[in-house]
């Protein structure tokens, strides 16, 4: 098994890409990222930043942008058009031990019933520096502010940050805020239509549910 990486990508030299990883049309994958196989797939047009890890299985889809030292495990899945900053680390187990109950072995470092997977939706944007939680749905143009640590599920459109990362805001596919949110309450909105002020694109907002109009 050899790693499939398209004619168009670019990999620099100090980059290690393993059997099993497949790379798509034009992307970039910067100095000394490590893309460990199988089942690792990179979509077409993403920039994979230096120092970036991504773990067996992993999977990443067109137009995604991950920044400096970043950190995937098994289990995370990035749909179109994320961005993740730098310094962004993902998890996939809840209760992690380094070895069993008697102290005897270490545990395996391979993927097992205790680990957990995350689904970043489409054009979403997680900051710079933050922790996430596993297990976990980050959904469609969510934004999470840079530090935050996710531990639960972040609606469509709404900007979460802090730690706990609460939701402050709804934020419209161009990332403009357009409905500021008492910290948390994501679930008793009321605003009914609104309209992005930036593009004017325009939105239902109701109990917490963000919908395109």
């Amino acid at each position: 098994m050899t790693a499939a990486i398209h004619s168009s990508a670019v990999v620099h030299t100090t980059a290690r890409v393993e059997a099993g990883v497949a790379i798509g049309a034009r992307t970039t994958v910067w100095d000394h990222v490590h893309l460990r196989g199988p089942g690792t797939t990179v979509g077409c047009d993403c920039i994979i930043g230096e120092k970036t890890y991504l773990a067996p299985g992993v999977v990443v889809g067109d137009l995604v942008k991950l920044n400096a030292m970043v950190y995937l495990p098994t289990g995370v899945v990035l749909d179109r058009g994320v961005m993740v900053g730098a310094g962004t680390v993902f998890t996939n187990d809840r209760y992690p031990r380094a070895t069993d109950p008697d102290l005897v072995a270490l545990q395996t470092s391979e993927p097992g019933a205790d680990t957990l997977n995350t689904f970043v939706g489409a054009g979403a944007t997680i900051g710079a520096g933050c922790t996430i939680g596993c297990g976990l749905a980050i959904g469609r143009f969510a934004m999470v502010g840079m530090g935050s640590v996710v531990t639960r599920d972040v609606p469509d459109h709404h900007l979460v940050v802090g730690n706990p990362a609460r939701s402050i805001a709804i934020v419209c596919r161009c990332g403009e805020p357009i409905r500021r949110l008492a910290a948390g309450a994501r679930n008793a909105i009321t605003a009914g239509e609104l309209a992005c002020p930036r593009c004017a694109r325009r939105y239902d907002a109701r109990g917490g549910t963000v919908t395109e109009l």
